[in-house]
């Protein structure tokens, strides 16, 4: 039996409808179960190039990425420059970010994609400096600028400007997602168990054996960590794609060091923006509510006159 002519386009039609969800949940599917609301896949990102609700932010610190080729659509978004305040150690301000996102298009009902190279680190910090200024819906790109290229998923070199908007940030930051050195040394001091310290670096660099990691400028002239911190390097918290591993298999690798989120949790590094990652790890893909990120990290503590360490190496600096 043939279908009439407007049957069978129905039939075509839906079927198509179905197709199209099909692949939506299977790009959402890639994200970590669980993480949906802190994560986008790949997938998902090129079936939403042109949502105008969608507004995308590349945060890549080697210099040229960005204009060798970049997701369609994005802003680029130097760390150096727009992420901190290029004056005092300290992040941007509020008015800052809220120039940088009007210029990015991105209003209060935005989806803010960011993506990077080294793994996201520095989107990661992005992320957490948007989330410090009230910024509604914040997600990383998973896997971010490397498994993008090596899918061979569309790229541009045109510069794009998006239409301005008018965004207003809440005018007090939210500093609980932020610590300092007043807050940490306490805990240093006392080795107090009610926070618990997470130091990512590599297990090198916490143990004291090297002061930064290679190819890096040391910054500090101690090595070793924070008295009473449990080392779990950032790297252990992704496949070798990038992505990030699985909710259950996070929540496993931090347990594992006694991390749970029953109690506070403080993370570091050298600069703050490997601990960002795992900042992003723990507080929006696990949900943990007490996430603390101390961006001062070990290039202040490290330097901070009178303040314990830990040095299992013994490394001395400037030492023959």
């Amino acid at each position: 039996m043939t279908l009439p002519l407007a049957s069978r386009r129905g039939l075509a039609a839906l079927a198509g409808g179905i197709a199209l969800a099909a692949s939506a949940r299977d790009a959402f599917a890639q994200a970590p179960s669980g993480a949906g609301q802190a994560l986008v896949s790949t997938d998902w990102l090129a079936a939403n190039l042109r949502d105008p609700k969608v507004r995308i932010i590349e945060v890549s610190v080697n210099p040229g990425l960005f204009e060798r080729g970049h997701v369609p659509g994005a802003t680029n978004v130097s760390w150096h420059r727009d992420l901190v305040d290029t004056v005092r150690r300290d992040i941007a301000s509020r008015e800052q970010i809220q120039a940088l996102l009007r210029r990015a298009g991105v209003s209060e009902d935005s989806t803010v994609v960011l993506y990077g190279d080294n793994n996201n680190w520095f989107a990661a910090w992005g992320a957490w400096v948007l989330e410090i200024h009230g910024v509604r819906d914040v997600r990383l790109l998973d896997g971010g600028r490397r498994k993008w290229e090596a899918e061979g998923k569309q790229v541009s070199t045109r510069p794009v400007t998006q239409t301005a908007t008018t965004l207003e940030l809440p005018a007090q930051p939210n500093l609980a997602l932020r610590a300092r050195l007043a807050d940490v040394v306490p805990i240093a001091q006392s080795r107090a168990a009610e926070t618990k310290l997470v130091d990512i670096r590599s297990a090198d660099e916490y143990s004291g054996r090297i002061f930064a990691p290679p190819g890096f400028q040391e910054l500090a002239i101690r090595a070793g960590h924070i008295p009473g911190a449990v080392n779990v390097p950032w790297g252990q918290a992704v496949r070798p794609d990038g992505t990030f591993k699985s909710v259950e298999e996070l929540r496993a690798l931090y347990a594992a060091a006694g991390i749970d989120g029953s109690k506070p949790i403080i993370v570091y590094c050298r600069i703050g923006e490997r601990s960002s990652h795992t900042w992003f790890a723990l507080k929006r893909i696990l949900g943990y509510q007490n996430v603390r990120q101390y961006d001062g990290s070990w290039t202040e503590y490290g330097n901070s006159v009178g303040v314990p360490i830990d040095n299992p190496a013994g490394t001395v600096w400037g030492a023959t």
